[in-house]
């Protein structure tokens, strides 16, 4: 197995009651090459739609998380009831392979353009594609983008113990608070950077959390004071919604452009950077970085498949995603639905892969390349 490390979206944490409630819920099968069937109500065949069809029994379909995450909820879900509106009805074997995002997205970019794969990917490869000196073995505008259940915006939460109760408290403090954080691709590491560029905040960052469960025990003992990751993730599943009954977590900011419904109280990025007068070029640095929450949680088969292949995945997810029984689960659970389109999302990844030399530069620079 590849060795597992941190990845973005702060929804990467699971629980063994997430892991149960997902398995429950799934009515699995575990194969013995631990990937995950999602069963189907019949025998799969066939079929052809618009002159595509999906190419045998089953779908595989990437997560690299480990079951429980968020990631891995969101893909289950949507396997679940996807596949109602695919012709043949297919099976879908969830393929959890913890392992750095880049990596997933490596595989997706060599899998066969048939159908037959697709992939969860995390929403800021781009990041690695923009500030990669060499080959970063895939290109984000070439892959078949399916759809996103939902856009996330970050928040950043401080332990209660520690003394900053506002963004300008770590402004003007003359130790920096410490953060966790798995690579550079995490939000937990490029958002405190981030802050930095946007606002004037110092962090330090300790890298090298396998996966976000591992930063939040450490914050749990007291050896670490924050963390960045997404709103959904914080609100989908424990040890958050406890941390805040019992007050061991504030949360200081968010980065959407308006205040989230869950989080009233706290300000915005956009607010704090018009109380700093942070720049125009800082701004457009931001937009960029944050662009990752548009992306949400997105689907996405390899380069190469047929356009209406393309469409018949395209148009199945949208049906899902608007589908009453997988609404009800969702919100049982509870995971925010609020989707993005494979047409959308395609637009966003050649768009944020086309930047200036200028923008990319400072981007590097924020990634400590």
């Amino acid at each position: 197995m590849v060795k597992t490390f941190s990845r973005l979206a702060g929804a990467m944490d699971g629980t063994f009651t997430a892991i149960v409630f997902s398995l429950l819920l799934s009515l699995v099968l575990l194969s013995p090459n631990r990937s995950v069937a999602v069963a189907g109500e019949s025998s799969a065949s066939k079929h052809a739609a618009e002159g595509a069809s999906v190419v045998g029994d089953t779908v595989k379909l990437m997560v690299g998380f480990r079951p429980g995450a968020a990631y891995d909820l969101y893909a289950r879900l949507t396997a679940r009831h996807i596949r109602r509106y695919l012709p043949g009805n297919p099976a879908f074997i969830i393929e959890n392979s913890p392992e750095v995002a880049t990596e997933t997205a490596k595989r997706i970019y060599q899998a066969p353009p048939d159908g037959t794969t697709l992939a969860a990917l995390i929403p800021a490869l781009y990041l690695a594609q923009l500030t990669a000196k060499g080959d970063v073995g895939f290109d984000l505008a070439k892959l078949s983008w399916i759809g996103s259940p939902t856009k996330s915006h970050y928040l950043l939460y401080m332990r209660s113990t520690a003394p900053f109760k506002t963004m300008r408290d770590i402004r003007e403090s003359s130790a920096a608070p410490v953060c966790g954080a798995g690579t550079e691709t995490t939000t937990g590491y490029y958002l405190p950077r981030l802050f930095e560029e946007t606002l004037g905040t110092k962090f330090n960052i300790k890298m090298g959390f396998e996966e976000g469960p591992d930063a939040d025990a450490a914050v749990e003992r007291g050896d670490l004071q924050c963390r960045a990751l997404t709103i959904d993730g914080f609100f989908s599943h424990e040890p958050y919604p406890t941390w805040i009954k019992t007050g061991l977590v504030r949360i200081l900011l968010q980065t959407g452009a308006k205040r989230d419904a869950r989080l009233p109280d706290v300000p915005t990025l956009y607010e704090v950077m018009d109380e700093f007068k942070t720049s125009a070029s800082a701004r457009s640095l931001a937009k960029l970085v944050l662009a990752s929450s548009e992306f949400g949680r997105p689907f996405a088969g390899p380069p190469g498949m047929a356009p209406q292949r393309v469409k018949m995945f395209r148009d199945a997810y949208g049906k899902a995603m608007k589908d009453p029984a997988l609404l009800a689960e969702a919100k049982k659970s509870p995971l925010e639905i609020n989707p993005t389109t494979g047409q959308e999302l395609e637009a966003l990844a050649k768009e944020v892969v086309s930047q200036p030399k200028e923008i990319v530069e400072r981007m590097r620079k924020l990634m400590g390349k």
